[in-house]
């Protein structure tokens, strides 16, 4: 992985014997090798570094959001009732102040929520409430895209 050192007569056949030069080539192979395992490590682990709550999602046609230079911070209600901030799951009165608490340190005051789509509107209002009362105020309801279109063409 190193320069070697090569021993030559001097004429430049053979070897001889307390003559040596350096050699002049690096092998970058070993390099190559790890830097493609490394890229086929993050490959494979970048998919599962999404918020993992199985939710069946509401379908939309709306556009999707920009990406932020934060990691989003994303509320899940499930069916089953039991709210997670990312993939812990909080009890209902204690989000408030779970949520006040990580509020303090992030720079943006923007929020996602994804709610199943057989969840009742109340609730989702109900756990919107929670998320305004705990500071904040940008709220982005997540969604699938495919859905329904509103127009009466129904081009896009």
């Amino acid at each position: 992985m190193g320069a070697g050192v090569v021993k030559r007569s001097r004429n430049g056949r053979g070897r001889a014997r307390g003559r040596s030069q350096p050699m002049a080539e690096i092998n970058v192979t070993p390099f190559v090798d790890v830097m493609l395992v490394l890229l086929i490590i993050f490959m494979v682990a970048a998919p599962l570094l999404t918020v993992g709550v199985p939710l069946e999602l509401p379908k939309t046609a709306a556009q999707a959001v920009p990406a932020e230079p934060e990691e989003p911070l994303s509320v899940s209600v499930t069916p089953e009732g039991p709210i997670l901030v990312m993939t812990t799951e909080v009890p209902e009165d204690e989000l408030v102040s779970r949520l006040r608490a990580v509020a303090t340190e992030r720079q943006s005051d923007k929020i996602y929520l994804r709610a199943d789509g057989s969840i009742p509107y109340a609730r989702v209002m109900e756990v919107m409430g929670a998320l305004n009362a705990a500071g904040f105020n940008n709220i982005v309801l997540v969604t699938d895209a495919g859905g329904p279109r509103m127009d009466a063409g129904g081009e896009g």
